[in-house]
């Protein structure tokens, strides 16, 4: 499996007029989980849910290279 990059939101049963709406809603759900943390409780949201994403892709190779892109620039 190779990483993808593509927009890759989706919700089953809604349908959504512009590309870009599902990775809006993401978005919005992810400010909202953030909100009212401190910065120590945000970070450990953020550490939890990394955590919890990268073991549902399960693919080292796939986490290697977003790994690696995401700290590219950083």
């Amino acid at each position: 499996m190779a990483l993808n990059l593509n927009p890759n939101f989706d919700e089953a049963g809604k349908r959504y007029f512009r590309d870009f709406a599902p990775g809006d809603d993401f978005y919005e759900m992810l400010i909202d989980a953030h909100r009212d943390l401190s910065a120590d409780r945000s970070a450990v949201l953020n550490a939890k849910l990394i955590l919890l994403l990268a073991n549902h892709v399960g693919e080292l190779a796939v986490l290697r290279e977003a790994l690696a892109r995401a700290r590219d620039g950083t």
